[in-house]
């Protein structure tokens, strides 16, 4: 069967989570890098993240790129965001009006996020300057998608609203994952909530509060039982999903590694729903 047979239809339900990308930052033959869609109405309307071969994902899922709404980065580690560059060239040309970026605030790891899109995309330093034209909406005398950058403070205590516009409302909290400014985001839209946690360690209950009774929640596993410094354990997942009283838990960032017993202990926590993220999978979220 090919992959592109894979790819499960996001078009049925009001509002559905489709893994474009379900693994961790090594090679695996079976997963992209983390990257989410969030299909409303039948349409791609927000993009979280968009590591290693998920813009290849992103065509078979047969999303649009002139109907997205918003594309959320939660940190700037490559397997989170080394297809923008490949995604932006294959849309740029596809729409001519505005599109919402988001990502974290910087610090002595890494840059602004406003830094790290110049640094891709300047005129003059960029490494990829014939993409110059998504930070003006012009090329030439044809206009092209005009990236509109928000950064957010990821050291500020609330959530920060990044997106407010067509019945759809997004904010964003900081989280830890090692001394890496990164970001969760949750949705609302449709009458149902969607949060999308991105790598972190699970050990702020602030997070639990931000994901209360959502819907749908997506975590990543870490690439062993213990977790690190930068993820959370298996067991701690399920803790944060059951503390937070979610309807659904999606797991992604998957490794190569024994995948039966991480499983498990995600689900001596947690009893709820539990789908294990693939590439292409689609997830209606009630």
């Amino acid at each position: 069967m090919s992959s592109a047979a894979l790819a499960q239809s996001c078009t049925g339900a009001p509002v559905s989570v489709q893994v474009l990308g379900s693994g961790g930052p090594g090679h695996n033959a079976a997963r992209a890098s983390a990257s989410y869609l969030l299909w409303v109405g039948g349409q791609a309307k927000m993009l979280v993240d968009i590591g290693g071969g998920t813009n290849y994902r992103y065509a078979q899922s047969g999303a649009k790129f002139p109907d997205l709404s918003l594309i959320a980065i939660s940190h700037l580690h490559p397997d989170h965001t080394s297809d923008l560059p490949a995604l932006f060239w294959s849309g740029r040309q596809s729409r001519g009006d505005t599109l919402a970026i988001a990502g974290p605030s910087g610090n002595q790891t890494a840059p602004d996020f406003s830094v790290f899109l110049n640094r891709l995309f300047d005129p003059k330093d960029g490494a990829f300057q014939v993409l110059a034209p998504i930070m003006t909406g012009m090329q030439g005398n044809e206009r092209v998608v005009r990236l509109d950058p928000k950064v957010v403070d990821v050291t500020r205590a609330e959530p920060t609203t990044v997106f407010d516009q067509g019945g759809m409302v997004v904010t964003a909290i900081g989280i830890p994952h090692g001394p890496l400014p990164t970001l969760a985001y949750r949705v609302q839209t449709g009458g149902v909530s969607v949060v999308f946690s991105s790598d972190q360690t699970g050990t702020n209950p602030k997070f639990v509060e931000f994901a209360k009774n959502a819907n749908a929640l997506i975590m990543h596993l870490a690439t062993n039982m213990e977790g690190s410094p930068l993820h959370a354990s298996p067991a701690v997942v399920g803790r944060v999903a059951r503390d937070a009283g979610v309807g659904h838990l999606i797991l992604s960032h998957i490794g190569q590694f024994p995948l039966d017993p991480a499983v498990a202990e995600v689900k001596a926590a947690f009893t709820g729903p539990l789908t294990v993220g693939a590439d292409l999978q689609c997830t209606p979220v009630r």
